[in-house]
């Protein structure tokens, strides 16, 4: 039988990890900016790449890991794709970085 403070560290440690995985995911500045703007609603990859500056073969790079960690979802429409963020813990993240780093 495991004491309670081993399933709190058990707990603990998975949430770390899990964390620590996230923040992974934003720590790069292109995909920081693409949630950014993705964080005012879905965009589509040209509109992605003319708002944040990030060359097509970088934008689909960093797109890709966002689309790995399940960060952003994408619908296709004809031969556009648009994404959005769909991971609601992005963006709570982002109103916490933006009031930190962003406001005056």
């Amino acid at each position: 039988m495991l004491l309670e403070t081993e399933i709190d560290l058990n707990r603990m440690q998975n949430s770390c990890a899990e964390a620590s995985r996230f923040l992974r995911s934003l720590s790069n500045p292109d995909r920081l900016t693409l949630l950014c703007e993705l964080s005012q609603g879905e965009l589509c990859v040209g509109d992605l790449e003319e708002r944040t500056g990030v060359a097509q073969p970088t934008l689909s790079q960093q797109l890709g890991v966002l689309r790995r960690e399940e960060l952003v979802a994408t619908r296709r429409n004809g031969k556009q794709i648009y994404y959005r963020i769909a991971d609601s813990r992005v963006l709570t993240m982002l109103q916490s970085l933006h009031e930190m780093f962003c406001s005056e």
